[in-house]
């Protein structure tokens, strides 16, 4: 359950009302407060996002290991929590609110760098922290930083070792929430990530985001039985892991997918869906290849596939073998690779999709072949690469899946433009010019990144020319070739 603002208020109030609160202030241990708020489920989470005091500050001042030194902080600690006269007074503050208090602003709050990256303890600790990263989300410039190559490896490491958060139903609170609840949500979840697959993360995220904020915070801040509480919470971790993706596919330098990444891997394990668990782990492994981080992409999807290993379906296991070889094709170990395809292979014959679960029953043949099409053409092996990624293009009949069919496209012009036919890989490219027209996708715009590098490569040829000419008339082609290194969002 998340504590609306007003929840947060009169927790503050009471709390600041005890003599024993009240001489913790006077002697500046905010230590104390901190920990006395925890008790009553103001977690450190909620108290960074309305302070502005980094969470692993707060911390340090609850255990002990750090004291504050500027007056500014015990002010930020006060105004930030709406802290009632007598406890400002305690602090040495003025009685009366020096500015406007965090508490119940309409504009969002900048959260710290380090706000989302931290696995949450709890559930209430994850769901106030995504209450967080909603409202700034949905803010403007808001510096999100880049990932963080560490939080994968603690994030992962905990789900492995996490026996499971228990729901804590029928807390005090909101409203009572049930199944049909619950279930409308995942419905609505659903028509995202639809949007998603057809257009791409840039064209429905920011509406994704603010549904979350709303519908999704009032479900969480409702009552519920112990059974209800663990299907909202995998159903809010998979929509936060649809957010994710979004993030991902439309900033994908940015660290806000690693975070919702994270939270949703901690409501995933406190709604007990140990597969969920696993399919966020094996995004996180797509995101850290993208970004260039192959050794712990590689771990990635190897822990996916540890924690899962009892539950887990045929064709989820395939994926995450063929995660593995993503990572270890770029790496450029041939051998690493080809035993985890041979793996993914001998999984993926074994598999029966009406056993896998709603939201990965996308991995068809056309989505394997691709993976191999990739990892191919990562390994320098065009030919095989070319077979692979054609069966992938061949396979697409409907317009459902556009973004993934237009990542398996790219690869086969990538294939046959290092095999040196130069004109079938511009034939190719052509055509999903004008398949990805409606996308935003700043993923699809770095393969086309990645082929323009190939063409300019390979030198000038009336086919290249030819194809600079049609392509011009491409949104996706005038900002993958427009001046400049960042990754735009299409």
């Amino acid at each position: 359950m998340v504590l609306s603002v007003s929840d947060v208020r009169a927790i503050v109030t009471k709390v600041c009302a005890r003599p024993d609160v009240l001489d913790a202030c006077r002697r500046g241990d905010l230590g104390m407060v901190i920990a006395v708020l925890g008790r009553h489920g103001v977690t450190q989470g909620r108290i960074s996002g309305l302070t502005g005091i980094p969470q692993g500050r707060l911390s340090e001042y609850k255990t002990g290991t750090r004291k504050p030194q500027a007056s500014t902080t015990y002010r930020d600690f006060a105004d930030g929590l709406d802290m009632p006269p007598a406890a400002r007074t305690a602090l040495g503050l003025d009685p009366e609110q020096s500015g406007s208090p965090l508490v119940g602003r309409k504009t969002p709050v900048a959260p710290p760098l380090d706000a989302g990256l931290a696995y949450p303890d709890t559930p209430l600790e994850a769901a106030g922290t995504l209450t967080l990263l909603w409202g700034s989300d949905l803010g403007d410039a808001v510096p999100w930083g880049e990932p963080e190559p560490q939080a994968w490896n603690d994030a992962s490491l905990r789900w492995l070792i996490d026996p499971g958060h228990q729901s804590g139903g029928n807390l005090a609170g909101g409203v009572r929430i049930g199944m049909n609840d619950v279930e409308r949500f995942r419905a609505t979840a659903d028509m995202f990530a639809q949007l998603d697959d057809r257009f791409g993360g840039g064209h429905a995220r920011g509406a994704l985001i603010h549904y979350l904020s709303t519908d999704a915070e009032r479900l969480l801040r409702g009552r519920y039985t112990d059974s209800t509480g663990r299907a909202l919470f995998s159903a809010v971790a998979e929509a936060t892991l649809l957010a994710a993706w979004m993030s991902y596919d439309s900033m994908p330098g940015s660290a806000l997918a690693q975070k919702y990444f994270i939270q949703a891997l901690s409501l995933a394990q406190a709604g007990g869906d140990r597969l969920l668990g696993a399919g966020v782990l094996d995004a996180m492994s797509h995101q850290a290849t993208y970004l260039g981080r192959f050794g712990e992409a590689a771990s990635l999807a190897r822990a996916a596939n540890t924690g899962a290993h009892r539950v887990a379906t045929p064709t989820l296991t395939s994926h995450h073998h063929a995660m593995e070889a993503r990572a270890l094709a770029r790496m450029g170990d041939a051998k690493g690779c080809d035993r985890a395809l041979a793996e993914a292979v001998r999984e993926f014959e074994r598999r029966r999709p009406d056993n896998d679960p709603a939201w990965f029953q996308y991995f068809n043949e056309s989505e394997f072949s691709a993976e191999f099409g990739h990892c191919l053409r990562d390994l320098g092996r065009a030919t095989e690469a070319a077979q692979y990624a054609n069966r992938s293009v061949g396979a697409v009949n409907d317009a459902t899946f556009q973004r993934s069919d237009f990542f398996a496209m790219m690869v086969l012009a990538d294939a046959h433009a290092d095999a040196g036919e130069i004109g079938q890989a511009c034939g190719v490219a052509l055509g999903a010019l004008t398949a990805g027209e409606q996308i935003r996708s700043a993923r699809c715009v770095n393969y086309l990144r990645e082929f323009h590098q190939r063409l300019t490569a390979a030198g000038k040829s009336n086919a290249i020319a030819d194809f600079s000419e049609q392509a011009a008339d491409s949104r996706l082609w005038r900002i993958a070739t427009r001046s400049g290194t960042g990754l735009a969002a299409a």
